[in-house]
């Protein structure tokens, strides 16, 4: 494990330099050896190709013939833009990143590019108005986080998914702001604007939709697919990257950097496209929808991220389990055999939250979730006592927390009181009477019952309290 750790490469430009992360017993290098005979290359995309995660290729009559011998041939560099108009990525865009993840497995270099210049344009791909223009400082936040997931989750796959006995390519981090702030408008209109045609441009199918709606397009969204083209070409130039990968909504964009690249160096060059995830209705899953799974734990919990998955119809199941996991494809098999099986257990279920919780929150977030699952569905006292505040706040994220000085022979109707979970008088001391009140999702119906640590109060000092059915109060008792 240590030396396949000591393959792993996150390289982040920044201001035209090199910086290097540094993860606790993780080592981080530049360097990474490539070994890939011929027919791993052709199982590359096969597999692929059979998992889903590739819907469609540009050029269509070469992807096929001239990408595999270009795979086959060398160590390529392939790579995926996000814009940052956000504060993190979401489901949608995890399948990009698991599509640069089986590549960088496979040994080539991967390189995830920042808008941090684009996304204060804003692509108007699959978007029906214009975004709402972000400042530079809102910007330049979003990359901050968001690189910090991109790495994240690049360090969970090594550490838990990757074949430790094969070296993994390089991973780059970059921000094209970095190759935008030193050009004026007029140096590069006449340097890129003039190898792109209007009639093209015109004809992609994301500038067709927007110019027949009321609103139209305006010339800022128009000029996108200049931008992304000429991030391609960047790339090409200084990495030597000839391979795109993108939603199927990019595809246009996607095109526009192959024609740019054909006419500057002409050199071929490739795209790639995944499907865009959507919802058990058909919606696109994403932060225009309004609908996103986000994947930075403070916009969503690893519990809430964990359920989603959990919650999948069953309709869904294998095929995200082809999309979302690096289980072998005979493994999702088997697994699906065991849930037909046995469909009550929901085995396939579980399997997928858990092995895409753990590739985006890591074996810590994966355990949260658990507990934070086993206390709230399944009554486990065991598992509340293991949370931490910060895990049962977010748990019950509409309870109140209270924090309260233990008093030895404070009784169930005096804690109710003290918090206000109750009403004054003889109407509250008959709500408990009447067995309203659960401690611990245990019934508290005596109301005079004094508390006693390690029954009502947990070891971890908590005390779980809930009304009726749906008021739940957190009660944190200090000097127990």
């Amino acid at each position: 494990m240590a030396a396949s750790m000591a393959r792993t490469c996150l390289y982040v430009q920044q201001r035209g330099s090199s910086s290097f992360l540094r993860r606790t017993h993780i080592y981080l290098t530049i360097k990474s050896e490539f070994y890939c005979s011929s027919s791993a290359q052709n199982g590359l995309l096969l597999s692929l190709h059979k998992r889903g995660i590739l819907k469609d290729s540009f050029p269509d009559n070469a992807a096929q013939d001239q990408l595999l011998r270009l795979l086959q041939s060398s160590a390529q560099t392939v790579y995926c833009g996000f814009d940052p108009t956000a504060d993190s990525l979401h489901v949608g865009n995890l399948l990009a990143i698991i599509g640069l993840l089986h590549f960088r497995s496979a040994g080539h270099h991967v390189i995830a590019v920042l808008g941090g210049a684009t996304a204060q344009i804003g692509d108007p791909s699959g978007k029906t108005s214009e975004r709402e223009r972000l400042s530079a400082e809102v910007v330049n936040a979003n990359v901050r986080t968001i690189r910090e997931s991109i790495q994240r989750i690049f360090i969970n796959h090594e550490l838990h998914f990757h074949d430790s006995s094969k070296a993994p390519g390089t991973v780059t981090v970059l921000n094209n702001l970095n190759w935008y702030k030193n050009w004026d408008v007029v140096g590069f209109l006449s340097e890129a604007g003039r190898h792109f045609r209007m009639g093209t441009m015109l004809s992609r199918h994301s500038v067709q939709s927007r110019l027949k709606s009321a609103e139209g397009m305006s010339l800022t969204e128009f000029t996108y697919q200049v931008f992304q083209a000429y991030d391609f070409c960047y790339l090409n130039q200084v990495y030597g990257c000839r391979i795109q990968i993108g939603g199927t909504d990019q595809l246009g964009n996607i095109m526009s950097g192959h024609d740019y690249i054909h006419k500057v160096s002409g050199e071929e060059v490739y795209g790639l496209t995944v499907p865009l995830v959507t919802s058990s209705v058909g919606d696109k899953l994403g932060k225009t929808a309004g609908n996103a799974v986000w994947l930075n734990g403070d916009k969503m919990s690893p519990f809430e991220f964990y359920q989603f998955f959990l919650r999948q119809p069953d309709a869904n199941i294998e095929s995200y389990l082809k999309l979302f996991t690096f289980l072998p494809l005979a493994e999702v098999e088997s697994v699906m055999k065991q849930q037909r099986d046995d469909p009550g257990k929901r085995l396939a279920h579980k399997r997928l939250a858990a092995e895409v919780t753990k590739l985006v929150h890591g074996k810590e977030g994966l355990e949260s979730a658990k507990r934070c699952t086993k206390a709230l569905y399944h009554s486990s006292v065991q598992a509340l006592e293991e949370m931490s505040d910060e895990e049962l706040q977010e748990l019950f994220r509409e309870a109140p927390f209270h924090e309260l000085l233990w008093e030895p022979g404070t009784t169930v109707i005096e804690a109710c009181r003290k918090i206000n979970a109750i009403p004054d008088g003889p109407k509250g001391y008959q709500m408990v009477s009447d067995g309203a009140t659960w401690i611990n999702h245990q019934r508290a119906d005596k109301p005079e019952q004094v508390l006693i640590p390690k029954v009502h109060i947990l070891t971890n000092g908590l005390m779980l309290l809930r009304v009726g059915k749906k008021n739940f109060y957190i009660i944190k008792w200090l000097s127990v």
